[in-house]
């Protein structure tokens, strides 16, 4: 009897860079995060502009680079008390 070597783990092909939208699977494996991660952020309102294209949700390039540009700026403070202000 032959024994069966065990399965390998497939990496996703690689997904090319001039597309003009994503799939959310697609925008997740290109940002890093989960599937789950994202539809929490998108029940908070925190996701890319999303839009229909039949029964596909797809993100465009520009929503997802927009989306990355608002998160890569420092965030305000939105406490007073926590801001350290100089003597006068």
């Amino acid at each position: 009897m032959s024994r069966r070597k065990p399965a390998k783990r497939r990496r996703p092909a690689p997904l090319p860079e001039d597309v003009d939208c994503y799939s959310i699977l697609e925008f997740c494996r290109r940002t890093g995060i989960s599937r789950p991660h994202y539809y929490r952020l998108r029940e908070e309102g925190l996701t890319p502009v999303e839009f229909r294209l039949g029964t596909r949700v797809l993100i465009t390039r520009e929503a997802a680079e927009a989306w990355r540009r608002e998160r890569s700026q420092p965030r305000k403070r939105s406490n007073p008390a926590t801001t350290v202000s100089a003597a006068p």
